[in-house]
This record gives C-alpha cells, structure tokens and sequence, in this order.
C-alpha cells in the first residue's frame, strides 16, 4: 500500500511526496452508540487503513485524488461544503482553523471498504491532521487531534458522532484492543487473546450516516436522559429505562445504552481473565439489544451473525459499528478460523443471496507516519 499511495501521487502530480502517513480503520468488539452517551467502548484498530502521501504547496490550494473515491479540491481561504469525500477533509482543515496551513497535494489510497461501519471517515480525518500537522509544523497530541476530528465529523459533515472512532485510530496499539471511557477519555490497552482471532465480516450492504437514521438515536437518547434527569445516559442505573415517563421507543434506546455499558465493563472483566466463551456471549446479547432496542441491525446483518454464530469454533458475533448495513464481527478460535470462513460464506449466500468478505483481523496500532522524505 505504501508504494501503491506514493505511485499513486507521482503520477498525479509529477513530484514525490513528501509524507506517508498509514491511518487504520476499527473494530469495536463490543459498545456502540454508548460513546455518544459518554460510555463505554472496547474497538481496536485493524490491519486495513486509509494511506495519504503529500507534499506541500506554495499557494493555499488542497488538491486531492483518491483511487477509490475520485478527485477533488478546495481552498483553505475559501472553505464550503461540497457534499462529497472531500468534506472529510475540508472539515479537519476547518476545525484546525486553516490560518497559517500549508497548501497541499494528497493522493489517498485504501484498503478499507467505505461505508462498511469500520470508520474509514474517521481514518481519512486523522491522516488528513496528521499530514497537516507534519507539514505545517504543528504539535501532535493524539487525544486534541481526535476531538479535532470529532469537531469536523460533527459540525461540519454533520455526522452527529461520539470520539470512539477518531481516539481508537490515534491511540491504538498493536495486539490490543482499548476499553475508552468516553466522558473522561481515559484508556486501557488490553491484551488480545493468542488462541482467538477476530473476524471481520461485510455484509456486502452500505448505509449512509448523513443520510440514515444515526442522528435520530442520537436524539432519542438526548430526550431519555432529559427525562431521567440525567446529564447522559451513561449516569442512568440499569433500572432506571424502566421509568413510566419514557416515551416508549425512547425507553428501548435507553435500555440498549444502559445494558451496552455493563456489557462492555464484562467483556473487558472477560478478556482479562481470558474467559472467551464469556466474552462471545455477551457479544451475542449485544447484538440482540441492537436488534430489538435499538433497532440498528437489518435482515442481512441477522442472517450474517447467525451465520456466524453456527460455525464451529465461534465463541460470538453481533453487528459492529452503527448498523444499518456494513458488517458485523465475530470472535473465532483460531484453529478454527479457515472452516469458519467458508462456513459463513456458504450459509450467509444461501440465506440471503449476498456475498459476504471476510477478514481475519489484527490488531494494529494507530496513526502515523510511514515515510519522511
């Protein structure tokens, strides 16, 4: 991918670049729509990722060309939407506050399916503040650059998004997975277990977050902690959802919230005690409080976990990311990775017609450059 991305921007614009930064997607093995609730989250960061090469201009123009997703442009005097991929960087030009950034070429090529939930939205906005950082001389703090990128996803995309995306892809470490404490940002690397691997598995269906329903939960859980009288739903008890004053699917949101949280604070208690069948169980149920509270999962992403859950050597599986198509991941004994890969293709296409891919995952770490030239 390296030398694909530099190649990439040798053609484009007839020079070498003058930075490779590599920017991971993510899982996230247990906890959605908790970290907008100031939750709960345990992702890590994958062996796919966004590559960006650029080098710098001496007026204020930013040119870009993507092998997957086209060309485009913008000026850093002149910012404005445009509705396009472009917007993801634009927008980290914008919340950088683009006084005193540098012009820029970027060639950008990936790996990692887009609009698959494996926030390849959230790797291009890192890469993006990395390269400008980089060549604008600016400092590095991984947690300021992921609520910079949070503030672009946010008020400039307009994508109502928690932290979780852009802070696992600035702060992961290889081997691990990270259990994040959205309100206080603290973090815990944790070990992944050698005798298991997680699997990711596209379903092959795309949702798009400007267009869907995201913004809706967002707002169903901002009403439920109204009416509980709490700052966030992360404050509220496990009884709490049952309170008669909730509109009745802002309640099922709000138990969707609550239970995540305990659910991931088990999955992490799990993994440290190196308990996987517990671990994949509590996946299991976390799927289901998608499913049936939260109503993120579609028939295809059920038809995927359950065809998962039947192969032998799987501890667990659930949609991942915030549903509505994209891909669901599952935790899978490690010998029992290669039968369970053609297991689930062959059931998956049998009950729903689709393809699905499937990606024996690493953990990686985050953000960084590759290449100084």
């Amino acid at each position: 991918m390296r030398e694909a991305v530099a190649a990439l921007f040798e053609q484009s614009f007839a020079r070498p670049p003058s930075v490779i930064v590599r920017a991971p997607g993510r899982i996230n093995l247990i906890g959605d729509h908790t970290d907008y609730n100031d939750g709960f989250v345990l992702p890590m960061a994958l062996n796919r990722a966004v590559w960006m090469a650029a080098s710098g201009r001496i007026d204020r123009e930013v040119r870009v060309i993507s092998s997957e997703l086209g060309r485009g442009r913008f000026e850093l005097d002149d910012l404005s939407r445009q509705a396009t991929f472009v917007d993801y960087l634009s927008g980290v030009a914008w919340a950088m506050d683009p006084e005193g950034l540098p012009g820029l070429d970027i060639a950008i090529t990936s790996d990692l399916p887009a609009g698959a939930g494996l926030s390849s939205s959230a790797a291009i906005e890192m890469a993006t503040l990395l390269v400008f950082s980089e060549l604008g001389e600016r400092g590095w703090d991984p947690v300021a650059s992921a609520k910079t990128a949070r503030r672009a996803e946010n008020e400039w995309v307009g994508v109502a998004s928690g932290i979780m995306d852009q802070l696992i892809v600035a702060i992961a470490r290889a081997g691990h997975a990270t259990l994040i404490d959205c309100r206080s940002l603290q973090a815990q690397a944790l070990p992944m277990p050698g005798e298991a691997e997680v699997v990711v598995l596209d379903s092959g269906t795309r949702r798009n977050l400007t267009d869907s329903s995201y913004n809706e939960r967002r707002l169903a859980c901002e009403r439920a902690a109204a009416v509980l009288g709490v700052k966030k739903l992360r404050d509220a008890g496990l009884a709490m959802p049952d309170d008669a004053r909730l509109d009745p699917i802002d309640l099922r949101r709000a138990r969707h919230v609550i239970t995540e949280n305990d659910r991931v604070l088990a999955f992490a208690a799990a993994l440290d005690r190196n308990d996987l069948g517990a671990a994949g169980s509590l996946m299991n149920r976390s799927h289901e409080s998608l499913r049936d509270d939260f109503s993120v999962s579609t028939p295809a992403l059920d038809a995927l976990v359950e065809s998962a859950r039947s192969q032998p050597g799987c501890f667990g599986a659930r949609l991942t990311g915030a549903g509505m198509g994209g891909c669901a991941v599952a935790l899978v004994r490690s010998a029992a990775v290669p039968t369970f890969v053609e297991g689930v293709r062959t059931a998956y296409r049998t009950a729903t017609g689709l393809e699905a891919q499937l990606y024996p995952s690493e953990a990686t770490d985050g953000v960084g450059v590759v290449t100084r030239i």
